[in-house]
């Protein structure tokens, strides 16, 4: 069994744990957040705590908290060279307090409490600065997911800016849909079949030659009735942002 400590109570420790107590090779032996009342939901099933100097020993201790906490709380556990990894895409290993050995063990998804995820088809980015520890933190990833990978800070931190555009700012797009089809009482859930078979092109398709539209066409009336249409300043720079880098990919 390898033994695991996650500190953190926020989206992706919530998962971490569900994923880790369905796999019969994990043991969570305690959480910790140093607000206590965000892990009373979990105390039933495992030790709780808020304090950093009643960490029980384990294997592996993952810090899944936010970005600009990683650091400061590596510095505050009370031991020296045990296995800390963290679980950002965007903060480097060497972040981690160096009295201990440290890693990465990244879960290339977006993260929500209130929707279940299938965490055998989350990839898992890995990274250590001991070789000696990468089996280890490969066997934890294994345990729960079908898919790792090893990577190097660099290649981590493309892949979290490259989450960003395919995720946050697609989203928000997602949105400012929303709002579109709103302000004429246009239904969005009609756009949703469009969203999957989007998604979906792209698994067998690069995204290249998925392209579609007026701005790869450089159909110019098009273009400028939907401008026309638009009300919204920020919905139409957007609008003329995106056309233009679609026009210049495909050389219009």
């Amino acid at each position: 069994m390898i033994s695991v400590v996650i500190l953190g109570a926020g989206n992706v420790a919530h998962h971490l744990y569900k994923a880790f107590v369905s796999s019969e090779t994990v043991s969570v032996k305690q959480r910790y957040n140093r607000h206590i009342k965000s892990l009373e939901a979990y105390k039933t099933d495992v030790a709780i705590t808020d304090d950093l100097n009643q960490l029980v020993e384990a294997d592996i201790y993952i810090i899944a908290v936010s970005d600009d906490a990683i650091a400061e709380l590596s510095e505050q556990l009370p031991f020296e060279n045990r296995f800390v990894v963290h679980t950002s895409g965007s903060v480097s290993a060497y972040d981690l307090d160096k009295k201990n050995r440290r890693g990465v063990f990244y879960p290339l998804q977006t993260f929500s409490k209130s929707a279940s995820i299938d965490f055998t088809q989350v990839p898992i980015c890995l990274e250590t600065l001991m070789k000696k520890d990468y089996m280890a933190l490969k066997n934890l990833a294994t345990a729960i997911s079908t898919i790792t990978k090893r990577v190097n800070s660099d290649q981590r931190a493309a892949l979290h800016l490259a989450a960003v555009f395919v995720n946050n700012f697609t989203n928000q797009l997602y949105r400012v849909a929303h709002e579109i089809t709103e302000s004429q009482g246009a239904e969005f859930d009609l756009l949703k079949p469009l969203i999957l078979e989007t998604a979906n092109k792209v698994q067998d398709h690069s995204p290249y030659k998925a392209q579609t539209g007026p701005a790869k066409r450089n159909d110019k009336k098009t273009i400028k009735r939907h401008l026309k249409l638009l009300d919204n300043e920020h919905h139409k720079d957007l609008y003329k942002l995106l056309t233009a880098s679609i026009k210049n990919t495909h050389g219009r």
